[in-house]
């Protein structure tokens, strides 16, 4: 795999599926639930999806494929090449607000990750890269983020872990200037990246955080467990992406 023509290639992918989710707003969607009725998926998530997953399965045969919505593979194992895809993440908020949601891929191989891409489609900011090229926002390069303290910044977090006070959140919070939510997952990783926020936590699927996970730790970010392990990319996880100075001290107040 050459990774510059990757990129461009699935670049192009992102832009197309952008591109055709924008043109789906102007028809009503096809809105189900999963587990309730904050959980929701729709027509254009579907949509999404498949586009993906017919693009990997012509150009890269041999990968596996992990998908939000389950049109890829049971995925079981790292071992070798897989693709990760969030269709639409913030899915409520692409159907109550038709903003404030985005596309995001990822490339592992054999655990390693390699190649992000987070599309923050109404706004048509794309952030990508990885190890061995760099960070960009729509092709111009990112410096690594200030390492701010708790004290000294914003915080996004998840709503449930906040208001239900999981592992000593309301503590955190209140150590810093603020709570941020947005409710998407893309979208508070590009805050961090862009040092408007300090951290994030949250309980996240592999597809919500796996491509973050690469654009983070490339800038110099700390991503990890909430007990300070390695996250599991084949199942949920008690997320936290931060400065190296607020993970220390998220991290020895987190219970």
């Amino acid at each position: 795999m050459e990774t510059k023509a990757t990129v461009k290639q699935v670049t192009e992918w992102v832009k197309e599926a952008g591109k055709n989710v924008r043109k789906s707003l102007q028809h009503p969607l096809v809105v189900e639930q999963k587990s309730g009725r904050t959980d929701l998926v729709t027509n254009i998530d579907k949509m999404t999806e498949t586009f993906f997953v017919d693009k990997i399965r012509t150009n890269y045969p041999g990968a596996k494929i992990m998908g939000e919505e389950g049109l890829g593979d049971k995925v079981s194992s790292l071992e070798g090449q897989l693709w990760i895809i969030d269709p639409i993440d913030g899915t409520l908020n692409f159907v109550k607000q038709q903003e404030n949601f985005c596309i995001m891929l990822a490339l592992y191989v054999d655990g390693t990750g390699e190649l992000g891409f987070i599309y923050e489609v109404m706004k048509d900011k794309l952030y990508y890269g990885g190890r061995s090229i760099g960070i960009f926002c729509n092709d111009e390069p990112m410096r690594s983020p200030l390492d701010t303290s708790l004290q000294e910044g914003l915080i996004g977090m998840n709503s449930y872990m906040y208001v239900h006070n999981i592992g000593n959140a309301q503590k955190i919070a209140d150590t810093t200037m603020g709570v941020r939510i947005s409710g998407c997952a893309g979208i508070e990783f590009i805050q961090v990246i862009r040092g408007k926020q300090i951290a994030y936590l949250s309980n996240l699927a592999p597809w919500d955080f796996a491509a973050g996970k690469i654009l983070a730790e490339e800038l110099g970010l700390v991503t990890s467990g909430l007990n300070g392990n390695e996250v599991d990319l084949l199942q949920k996880n008690l997320f936290l992406v931060a400065t190296k100075k607020a993970a220390k001290e998220i991290l020895s107040v987190f219970d």
